[in-house]
């Protein structure tokens, strides 16, 4: 081991022995004694450093033969945020199997839209992740497994392909490799839980975020944006819930979200499902329209060194920012805006089987919109319906940027709009923004300019977007 590799694993140490949850999800650390793993923040007595190694996903710490801690459940953390940060393939890999592709599609069809092999992909994941997409997607399974069997009354059958699963056997053996315990023992456990409640409908899911959460925030603006008959926001400011619907790979589907003021490591959510199978693909789409794998930490300590944000910053802990449920409806929502997105849906969009409460459609598909008068969004739609336009969740940051400002009637504030909010890009800085002080070292915010901007839009009282 070299001394630059010895120093960071004594650092990672240190963090252990300290308990900071602040690097739950960066690392995961095993201890060779007892075969588990766990997170940084873990309240077990911290190990003996000389049994202690370090892994930088959860999948590796899985592949190298440990199980999951029971105590601190260290399958259950927000992703890293590094994931989002990132624009080279490991980066554009982990977001797209968090999305489901390799249970929809394979290795191969995760190496065709990366444009590598299955081969090159496989060797760059093991090199920095520790394992390979295979894994590491069987990790995300067990991790879904986990929290269905614990929190609802599914039968074991329909958490095996909710989660994703092949077949029942492969979930049995996975269950038992990751937690040491049978499903049935699994969901005996409920560790911290609650029982499963048998009165509600759908399935009940915890959306954990790392950190702070200005969850107002958050919510007022989907409630000042929300599209007519796609989404709506009930209940008072401090207690509200967001409802949308969702176009899924297996049918519709419908996401309710309740906001947590002040408190708490997660958002409590309820999935609606044709089918369960896209149970991973609407979690993870939760997830990036809500930031909840930001790193709240690195973005304070990055932006608060800078004196033209240091207060902002310190006045709004937690900021995050509204990505996109639907990369393809976020895009054409910028383009047109909230109003006319709802005639658009009215219009254009695919009637639900049974509306719920104001939900009524899903947002047209774009080759749905390829005939409309609007010159700027006919352009867009046919890009994103022939694939000109890529924005799936491993899109190439960059070429799509270059690519929107091809298209007629695309200036280059919608385009980096669309790359902040639809790609999730946390380091967009928008080109000749008012808000952005005279003389401001922008170079400073680098790699969170994105949350910059929505410091500064706050700061301004004007939306967040």
């Amino acid at each position: 081991m070299t001394t630059e590799a010895r120093t960071a694993e004594d650092s990672r140490y240190q963090a252990v022995t300290s308990r900071d949850a602040r690097f739950d999800g960066v690392f995961f650390f095993a201890v060779s004694t007892t075969g588990i793993y766990c997170r940084p923040s873990c309240p077990a007595v911290t190990p003996k450093r000389e049994n202690v190694s370090f892994h930088p996903t959860a999948a590796a710490a899985q592949s190298a033969g440990f199980r999951a801690c029971r105590r601190c459940r260290p399958d259950a953390v927000p992703g890293s945020a590094e994931w989002n940060v990132r624009a080279d393939v490991v980066g554009r890999a982990v977001r797209l199997i968090g999305d489901g592709i390799v249970d929809r599609e394979g290795v191969a069809g995760l190496a065709d839209r990366l444009g590598y092999s299955a081969r090159q992909v496989q060797r760059q994941l093991n090199a920095e992740l520790g394992a390979g997409p295979i894994a590491l997607a069987r990790a995300q399974r067990g991790h879904t497994a986990r929290v269905l069997l614990q929190t609802t009354t599914l039968r074991a059958t329909e958490i095996a392909f909710a989660a994703g699963f092949a077949s029942v056997r492969q979930f049995n053996d996975t269950i038992r490799e990751i937690y040491a315990a049978t499903p049935t023992e699994l969901r005996a456990l409920r560790p911290g839980r609650p029982a499963p409640d048998k009165g509600a409908a759908g399935i009940p899911l915890r959306l954990a975020h790392r950190g702070p959460y200005a969850a107002d925030r958050v919510f007022d603006h989907l409630a000042a944006h929300a599209v007519t008959g796609v989404e709506e926001v009930t209940g008072e400011p401090g207690d509200r819930t967001y409802r949308r619907t969702l176009r899924l790979p297996g049918g519709a589907g419908i996401a309710e979200v309740r906001e947590r003021p002040g408190s708490g490591r997660w958002l409590d959510c309820r999935l609606h499902l044709t089918d369960l199978r896209d149970l991973t693909t609407a979690n993870q789409r939760m997830r990036r329209l809500l930031d909840l794998d930001a790193d709240p930490c690195a973005v304070a300590e990055r932006l608060g060194a800078d004196p033209s944000l240091a207060a902002h910053v310190a006045s709004r802990p937690g900021l995050r920012i509204p990505g996109a449920a639907d990369p393809h409806e976020s895009a054409i929502r910028t383009v047109v805006g909230t109003s006319a997105a709802s005639t658009l849906v009215a219009a254009h969009g695919e009637r639900l089987a049974a509306p719920s409460g104001g939900l009524t459609h899903l947002f047209p598909r774009a080759r749905d919109l390829t005939g409309t008068d609007h010159p700027a969004l006919r352009a867009l739609a046919a890009a994103l319906a022939t694939g000109d336009v890529v924005l799936d969740p491993g899109a190439d940051r960059e070429e799509t940027e270059r690519r929107l400002l091809r298209l007629p009637g695309m200036d280059a504030r919608t385009a980096a709009r669309i790359r902040m909010h639809a790609l999730g890009d946390p380091d967009v800085l928008l080109p000749a923004d008012p808000a952005v002080p005279a003389g401001a070292d922008t170079g400073r915010w680098r790699p969170w300019s994105s949350y910059a901007m929505h410091h500064l839009w706050a700061a301004a009282g004007g939306p967040a977007s």
